[in-house]
């Protein structure tokens, strides 16, 4: 199945609400926007690498120097490390984890999205 995922970024209208777009081997490509603050979490098992499209992302760290990325930067959270993504305009992003990756990590939040919410574009 083909798809394009600028027409999927075109079809999200909440930030922080990553979409699978395709999976193989256990891993998953999920579309994101963007903007504002997420919350300070880690990922005990897994990396987290963001690829950005559009805009301007930082990515926070606890216990090391930000990262700041823009249009065609990528940049690999490693499993365990506390991060916090934040980005004042809308950002565009790929990011590709294992499937089974907890969307807020190990922290529960309002924005939180289950694995089945991130998977639910993959049957479109």
């Amino acid at each position: 199945m083909k798809k394009n995922i600028y027409d999927t970024f075109e079809d999200i209208s909440d930030f922080w609400s990553p979409r699978a777009v395709a999976e193989a081997n256990g891993q998953m490509v999920k579309v994101c926007k963007l903007k504002g603050e997420f919350v300070w979490h880690h990922h005990e098992q897994e990396d987290e690498i963001f690829l950005v499209l559009k805009g301007s992302l930082t990515i926070r760290y606890k216990d090391r120097e930000d990262v700041v990325l823009g249009a065609g930067d990528i940049h690999t959270v490693p499993k365990g490390v506390e991060h916090k993504p934040e980005c004042t305009d809308e950002v565009m992003c790929l990011l590709f984890e294992p499937g089974e990756t907890a969307h807020t990590g190990n922290v529960i939040a309002d924005i939180t999205k289950s694995v089945d919410q991130q998977r639910s574009n993959l049957g479109a």
